[in-house]
């Protein structure tokens, strides 16, 4: 890709269908095929920024914008993000950045992180944190660390020198959010076991199922209604609307594996939930151009019926009225026990606020190792 000087740089808003069309396909030509980046399937991208397919429009707004050099070739992007939700929440005056990719210049960089935060004050926002595409309960994070592999499904990739960049501007890591491994071969399972047995003896009325997917619809809104209430007090949360979980819910259910999802039960009533899907970037790997068509999809067939090894936990909660109880641990041992029985020999729970110390003890305990630390980036405007 080419490279810019400040004075040659020059970032529009996107307005016409060519500039987004130019804003989808940058990262496909700036990554190397060969190395850690998997390139997202790009009709996931569109459905992403388009406002009549995407319910985070009923709240909020994506303005996106493309950097040109001098010979009018795109070298960066970038998006301003203004969440309903969160200021519905917070009202604390924070507007987002997104979508960030650009050359390895930082003349470039800074042009685009000015962009977005002109934007965002004309908005009356008073702070900008990121990255987020768009918004926490979706792709976010920049990595900071484990750039030698290759992310995990919905889990962002970056090169390194984005973190000086935003740092450079004036950006501070105002999170850390980490990822974790765990391995069939060094869990420590007699430990949960011992710890579940001793769960249930205290309460006989637990009982853990799987997702039932002849009542999806009903277990996904018992997995929302617990999932806003476990996570409502978590740094940054920010609740999905019905229609956001919904939109969610059906993108899930096309990859979703049953018998790695569970929902947990005290006396008959939803107390916990984990929900961990197959790690489909082993198979995206071979789909470098992100187009299922018109040679994409019988490869991501093809390797995803013998490729696929890997599954990651995105999602787990347990209500507040049951938290403190290892209820948690329940779900985890679930799910490290059934999965190598369908094929999933390893998993990756991400991302684990660093703020969540019960969490992160938890998973170290049970053979959980760190491999990749992500970061949410601040500045004030």
């Amino acid at each position: 890709m080419p490279t810019s000087t400040a004075s040659s740089v020059r970032v529009r808003r996107v307005d016409s269908r060519r500039e987004r069309k130019a804003f989808i396909d940058f990262p496909y030509g700036l990554y190397d095929a060969d190395g850690p980046w998997i390139a997202p399937l790009r009709q996931d991208v569109t459905h992403t920024l388009d406002p009549k397919k995407n319910a985070f429009f009923a709240h909020g707004s994506i303005t996106c914008f493309l950097a040109y050099d001098a010979q009018e070739q795109v070298v960066g992007r970038i998006a301003a993000i203004v969440n309903g939700m969160h200021l519905q929440k917070y009202s604390d005056g924070v507007g987002f950045f997104g979508f960030f990719e650009c050359v390895n210049d930082a003349a470039v960089a800074t042009a685009l992180l000015d962009a977005a935060a002109d934007w965002l004050r004309t908005q009356g926002l008073t702070t900008m944190r990121g990255p987020t595409n768009p918004s926490l309960n979706d792709t976010s994070g920049l990595l900071v660390d484990g750039f030698d592999r290759e992310p995990s499904i919905l889990m962002p990739y970056n090169p390194p020198h984005y973190v000086d960049f935003l740092t450079d501007w004036g950006m501070e890591q105002v999170m850390t959010m980490w990822a974790y491994y765990v391995h069939k071969k060094y869990v420590q399972l007699d430990k949960l076991r011992r710890g579940a047995q001793l769960i249930h003896r205290r309460n006989r009325n637990l009982k853990i199922r799987q997702l039932d997917m002849d009542r999806f619809k009903e277990d996904a809104q018992t997995i929302l209604h617990i999932y806003n209430d476990a996570w409502s007090k978590n740094w940054g949360h920010v609740p999905m609307t019905v229609a956001e979980f919904d939109q969610l819910a059906n993108n899930l259910k096309q990859i979703i594996d049953p018998r790695i999802v569970f929902i947990l039960e005290d006396s008959g009533q939803p107390v916990a939930f984990s929900i961990a899907i197959p790690n489909l970037n082993q198979a995206l790997r071979h789909v470098p151009d992100g187009r299922l068509f018109p040679f994409g999809l019988p490869k991501l067939l093809a390797y995803g019926k013998l490729g696929i090894y890997e599954c990651r936990m995105p999602l787990m909660g347990v209500l507040q009225s049951h938290q403190g109880r290892g209820y948690d641990a329940l779900v985890i041992l679930e799910t490290i026990e059934q999965g190598p029985r369908h094929g999933y020999d390893a998993c990756e729970m991400s991302w684990v606020l660093d703020s969540n110390h019960k969490l992160k003890n938890a998973v170290t305990s049970l053979g959980g190792v760190v491999d990749k630390q992500y970061g949410m980036f601040e500045k004030p405007l």
